[in-house]
């Protein structure tokens, strides 16, 4: 180890030599300790483990639901803050650092690292389950349009199904990454501190983020990114594999969504070891324009007008709603199963993924403004998000409105009922070509964009895991990001070997649990920060242009 010193990159924390050259000895043998443990202890009895995942699921669910709404709300509320505050001019970096990526790039990267997977899972699957009223699974479909006496299969249900669906991918969830990466890159790039999670803490924890209570942060955001990454891998092969069935009639089951796990990890391993500037940046603009193409064929092959149409109403009535929704706390016991196995679901997703998102929105963010970055990581992915929900699950809930044998009985809402949430996505593309070689080439196209936002959400998980490890270095050992990159698919492996896709959701609420405290007190951190930032403490004090004052200010 390098003599003992205090600096401001951390570099005196990382090793120079041996195994673990580059990275933080202890918190590499801990957190590879803690993914070793995990995966032995669900080999060795994977029914028994299983059932310890179900039983910590249920207890989160049924005790700390009012916790993880509150969470959210306060993560909200300070983004909104901070939106329309007077620190907006404030750059993510010294005062004349500008941007390394163009606009276009920076939006790419945003969308594909984050929600691609899982919006494209879910995009179409949630809006008919939360349009049917059959009340199946043992709780309502959809409380929201139950309550607004919305509860027959109709137009009016339809929008609610979308309105909810989008409560879900929208503002609430963004701001929990917005918040997370506005902290990381506010102390990293303006306070020239190390890329980790810790850093965000400083105002609490001062130079104890490079001890012990330091450490156990960054090793809480290393256990959020491998478990929240493992849930998407595990939802993205689970619907890749119903592509390989409608394509090749390959067995969609738990065999060969492990094969695709194995597969897409070596992929995605080697695009994370070419690094950000290569691997990821070209893989997410070709994801842009692969959506574009697949969007373009059910907005012209669908009911165009009427897509328009429903666009409007679903995301005005979103607005005038998404505050009011985001407080309602359940007490009826069905209402109450129904939040805890999707809002709290979906909370818990958010937050596992923080760590993971918010460290790289803050890499790629480098030069943008405090405004800048708030209204473009907030408001572009949602409005993009909220498109393709309507688009998608739209053309859906419109062939079951519209069906020949009555509202409901054109088979996608059948799929759901069977849990076959994967294979909607491909069901909707039938519908929409008729059968034949189109359909087929389209669903081409859509398993081709679901193994390239796996390989960018799996290479993004590894590089972030890696460089919290490397004490922030932009360019973590290739050997350590191959090691990462086998561990997540591992971790996803066993998940699905281990109870599918309920294993999954489990892991991801619980390990939002404790990234939940710490992206709360990064909110009271950050503004703290700022609020004694020499750029917002007096319009006549000009911090200087390398940002030494700043510093100064920081260590003061």
């Amino acid at each position: 180890m390098k003599p003992e010193h205090r600096a401001h990159d951390g570099g005196h924390l990382v090793s120079d030599s041996g195994l673990f050259k580059g990275l933080h000895n202890g918190m590499s043998i801990a957190s590879k300790a803690m993914v070793a443990a995990f995966v032995l202890f669900t080999i060795l009895n994977v029914e028994f483990a299983g059932s310890i995942y179900k039983g910590i699921r249920s207890w989160v669910e049924g005790a700390l639901s009012w916790y993880y709404i509150s969470s959210v709300i306060i993560i909200l509320f300070t983004c909104l803050f901070l939106m329309f505050s007077r620190f907006g001019s404030i750059r993510l970096g010294d005062d004349n650092a500008k941007p390394e990526f163009s606009r276009f790039s920076w939006f790419a990267m945003l969308f594909s690292a984050s929600v691609s997977i899982g919006i494209m899972f879910f995009g179409v699957a949630e809006p008919l389950f939360y349009f049917d009223n059959s009340a199946g699974w043992g709780y309502p479909n959809n409380p929201f349009a139950d309550a607004a006496g919305n509860t027959e299969m109709g137009f009016e249900r339809a929008v609610d199904a979308v309105r909810v669906t989008n409560f879900h991918w929208g503002l609430h969830g963004w701001a929990i990454y917005t918040l997370t990466g506005l902290a990381l890159g506010y102390f990293a790039f303006r306070k020239k501190l190390p890329l980790t999670f810790r850093s965000a803490l400083y105002p609490i924890l001062g130079e104890r983020i490079y001890g012990p209570a330091g450490h156990a942060v960054d090793l809480l955001a290393v256990f959020g990114t491998v478990f929240g990454i493992a849930t998407s891998m595990g939802l993205g092969v689970n619907q890749m594999a119903h592509g390989m069935n409608v394509l090749f009639g390959i067995d969609p089951g738990v065999g060969t969504q492990v094969a695709l796990v194995i597969i897409i990890s070596i992929v995605a391993t080697l695009s994370a070891v070419s690094g950000i500037g290569r691997g990821i940046k070209i893989l997410s603009e070709w994801n842009i324009v692969l959506t574009i193409a697949l969007i373009l064929f059910f907005v012209i092959a669908g009911p165009t007008q009427w897509l328009a149409g429903f666009f409007l109403n679903a995301t005005g009535d979103y607005m005038t709603q998404f505050l009011s929704m985001g407080f309602w706390t359940a007490s009826a016991p069905g209402d109450v199963s129904w939040q805890g196995g999707w809002t709290i679901f979906y909370w818990g997703w958010w937050l596992s993924w923080a760590p993971f998102v918010g460290m790289f929105i803050a890499r790629i963010s480098k030069g943008r403004t405090i405004r800048e970055f708030m209204f473009g990581a907030m408001l572009v992915p949602t409005t993009m998000a909220f498109i393709w929900i309507s688009i998608f699950g739209g053309n859906a809930l419109y062939f079951e409105l519209n069906a020949d044998g009555g509202v409901g009985t054109a088979g996608l809402i059948d799929m759901v009922n069977s849990w076959n949430l994967g294979g909607t996505l491909y069901g909707t593309i039938d519908l929409l070509a008729n059968g034949g070689t189109l359909a087929w080439v389209v669903s081409a196209l859509t398993t081709i964009l679901l193994a390239t936002w796996f390989i960018t959400s799996s290479d993004s998980g590894t590089l972030v895991v890696t460089t919290i490890l490397s004490m922030g270095n932009s360019h973590p050992p290739k050997m350590h990001r191959v090691i990462w990159g086998a561990a997540q698919g591992l971790v996803a492996a066993v998940l699905l070997l281990a109870g599918g896709l309920s294993a999954l959701q489990t892991a991801a609420i619980a390990a939002a649990l404790p990234i939940s405290v710490l992206v709360v007190l990064m909110a009271w951190g950050v503004i703290k920060s700022l609020m004694e930032d020499p750029a917002a403490v007096s319009d006549s004090q000009t911090p200087t242009p390398d940002g030494t004052a700043l510093d100064r200010d920081l260590h003061a």
